[in-house]
């Protein structure tokens, strides 16, 4: 298996609750914005990536936008989180608050396995 290849997996995996948690953060935020924010954590995103997902969020309820002029150069689109949005960021986090742990549980072999025959001795 290629290395890369499950990295980007994995990136691909938690691309929503990051933009999510980019436009919580912000408060509202441009497509460009949250791109430099992925690429200075080092979630490598092309803007073909960004896009469709910002799109799905907004269809699924979760972002609204509104345009706004810009002084150097078109109108941009702002997106920032609907109430559903907000919620639905929350389950994300704490779903990803339990993967962490399970992860790092799993990887660092602190899981006692209960074998129900050992677990009368």
């Amino acid at each position: 298996m290629n290395l890369e290849n499950i990295k980007a997996q994995m990136r691909k995996g938690v691309l929503e609750y990051c933009i999510l948690s980019i436009i919580s953060n912000e408060g509202r935020c441009y497509a460009s914005q949250i791109l430099e924010r992925l690429k200075e954590a080092q979630l490598l995103v092309v803007e073909g990536t960004l896009y469709p997902l910002l799109m799905r969020l907004k269809n699924d309820g979760y972002l609204s936008y509104e345009w706004e002029e810009s002084r150097s150069g078109p109108p941009r689109k702002y997106y920032q989180l609907t109430a559903a949005g907000k919620g639905f960021l929350e389950e994300l986090r704490r779903s990803w608050n339990e993967l962490v742990q399970a992860v790092q549980t799993a990887a660092d072999g602190n899981a006692e396995i209960q074998n129900p025959e050992s677990s009368n001795a």
